[in-house]
């Protein structure tokens, strides 16, 4: 079989018949079907019969792929499909019938990787190339696949208002975002991925809708709660009375993207702004439906933003596997690296100022660095335990979209930190256990700017320009009105095109230095690290000075690791104890002599295999 479709409940479905159209509309009296057959032929309106449970259903038989159509409320508002698989006019123009099995795939027999081999490399699809588009961006995935890299991660693709935004503003969450291709190019470019042995994940938004382009609210309001909100719009009911359709769509969606397009893992985005008080909860349901659907036949994968960090959703089974969640993006590590780095310590970053380099090694070794522990920042308790879980079930980074494109002015850490110092925390990253992240252009030491950036209609841009600019208002740097008036308007088409990638010229040494590190880490990470990960234990700190660190973890095939790192411009008040084993990987010669302080901005990793006993 080489062709893959996920047949849904709502939507537009096609069959021998024409296509069946179908919409939950439970808080308006009528409900009508406009369709434009084929293009310049106008339009025909259809009845649409009233189900029960608010649902309302057509049929048309000349209506097939290419077909435009809208679903008019009581005979006025005229709206886009919520589960629209196209929208060639952006998100508010008509929807496009697509017939998923139009593609034909090259590598239908992928059955994707163990999640151990893992090591992700997120990307925007809009700013990695100066196309931004996915046929642009498949060309460049035969670079990162020999970087080392396992795993590509796209930010979001679900329709959005206008040419460039993040994609956190979605609002056609079925429809791969007309700027970047249409769905058949979103297809090749995991198919592409597919050939060269990649997986590729996508990164979904459960938690609200965007602000501009949503619909649901004039014929749907069930699918929010009146007494929520999260920070970026109306709160989702899932544990509401009769919510029901509200938790399918977003099931529904999760497994579209899985079989329909093949992604092999998903990344569910800031679920901490996500209240569902039932039992299972959406967060549960939906990963059983993973595993007992596309979760079946091949390794697929789901990933959590949670700032909760919640353990519990990250637990294994008996055999070893997850539960529910491969692992969590731990903002806990990068805020630990990241205080080290740079010395900064205002905003969510107060909670690491007192010891960086105890949290570090408590991520290190044990995941979390809250663990219901109170957090100064958030004025409460944060997390829990996490000790007991393997280092996989975490997603290390020092940079991301977020930590980056979150700064005012977009600063990547190579404007904030001096090189050896990121390329010691770089070493740290790729060669400790917990399944890394890298984000794009960080492998040459890109030092551009990652903006935030959107395209929102004018009623909002003022909104959303002035309170980008508020928001920094409480920091050291923005707190007098002209210095916020620097910061970009992330409107502005402007603040976009900074954001593009701008790739390295063949000769520029510092960009082949910094690949040439990440090829030699993530060779070493492969060849040595990465067959014993199944079966690993949590790692404990074996000792601390200064900033410097010793961490050492028991690898599945009873092989110790050990990790010596000192993240600070002076070397450890005391000299580090001796580590056992054969060295991988040092960031200078001589690291690691008995009776010796570590050097300044260091990293050492030692090896001992089961069989060689105490060095």
């Amino acid at each position: 079989m080489n062709r893959f479709i996920h047949r849904m409940p709502f939507g537009a479905e096609t069959d021998a018949g024409g296509t069946h159209f179908r919409l939950w509309a439970p808080n308006v009296e009528d409900v009508a079907l406009l369709v434009e057959l084929r293009e310049g032929e106008g339009t025909i309106e259809v009845p649409m019969a009233a189900l029960d449970a608010g649902w309302r259903e057509a049929r048309v038989a000349d209506a097939g792929p290419g077909s435009h159509y809208r679903f008019r409320v009581d005979g006025s508002l005229a709206v886009p499909d919520p589960a629209s698989r196209f929208q060639p006019a952006d998100v508010h123009g008509p929807s496009e019938v697509i017939d998923p099995l139009a593609y034909t795939w090259r590598h239908p027999d992928w059955r994707g990787r163990p999640w151990e081999e893992t090591v992700l490399y997120e990307l925007h699809v809009g700013t990695f190339t100066d196309k931004g588009t996915f046929a642009a961006a498949a060309g460049h995935l035969e670079e990162l696949a020999e970087l080392g890299v396992t795993a590509v991660e796209l930010m979001p693709v679900a329709d959005c208002p206008g040419r460039r935004n993040w994609g956190y503003d979605g609002v056609g969450l079925y429809a791969p975002d007309s700027a970047y291709g249409r769905p058949e190019d979103l297809k090749a470019l995991v198919d592409t991925a597919h050939g060269l042995g990649l997986m590729i994940f996508l990164d979904v938004v459960y938690n609200h809708f965007g602000p501009e382009g949503n619909y649901l609210h004039a014929y749907a309001e069930r699918f929010f709660d009146p007494g929520r909100q999260t920070p970026w719009g109306a709160a989702i009911a899932f544990d509401a009375k009769d919510s029901r359709p509200v938790r399918d769509f977003f099931i529904e969606n999760a497994l579209y993207w899985l079989e329909e397009y093949r992604f092999d893992g998903l990344r569910l985005d800031a679920v901490h702004a996500i209240e569902d008080r039932s039992s299972p909860d959406i967060l549960e349901e939906l990963a059983d439906a993973v595993r007992a659907g596309p979760g079946a036949g091949r390794h697929v994968h789901l990933v959590l933003e949670n700032g909760s960090n919640e353990a519990h959703y990250l637990e294994r089974n008996e055999d070893g596997r997850p539960r529910h969640y491969a692992a969590q993006w731990n903002d806990d590590i990068h805020h630990a690296f990241h205080v080290l780095l740079t010395g900064e310590t205002h905003g969510y970053y107060t909670d690491f100022g007192d010891d960086a380099a105890a949290h570090l090694g408590r991520c290190l070794a044990e995941g979390f660095a809250y663990q219901g522990d109170a957090s100064p920042y958030f004025g409460s308790r944060r997390g829990e335990v996490s000790s007991q879980l393997p280092p996989t079930a975490f997603v290390g980074f020092v940079q991301n979209h977020d930590q980056i494109g979150n700064r005012a002015l977009g600063d990547r850490l190579t404007r904030l930190a001096p090189p050896e110092a990121l390329r010691a925390a770089t070493a740290a990253l790729l060669l400790a256990p917990a399944v890394p992240l890298l984000f794009m252009g960080q492998e040459w030491g890109a030092d551009q700017p990652f903006l935030f950036f959107c395209d929102l209609g004018d009623e909002l841009k003022a909104a959303v320009r002035d309170g980008r600019r508020r928001e920094f208002a409480d920091f050291p740097a923005f707190r007098d009105e002209a210095a916020r008036e620097l910061i970009p308007d992330p409107t502005a088409e402007e603040t976009f095109r900074r954001s593009v990638l701008t790739r390295p010229a063949a000769d520029d040494a510092a960009a082949i230095g910094w690949l040439d590190l990440h090829r030699q880490l993530l060779s070493l990470r492969r060849y040595e690290i990465v067959h014993r990960l199944p079966g690993a234990a949590a790692g404990r700190v074996l000792w601390r000075a200064g900033a410097g660190l010793a961490v050492a973890w028991q690898l599945g095939d009873g092989a110790r690791l050990t990790m010596m790192v000192n993240l600070a411009a002076e070397p450890t008040p005391e000299a580090s104890p001796r580590a056992s084993g054969r060295l991988l990987f040092a960031t200078e010669d001589g690291f690691g002599r008995p009776g010796m302080p570590l050097p300044a901005w260091s990293t050492a990793v030692f090896l001992a295999d089961a069989r060689a006993g105490p060095a």
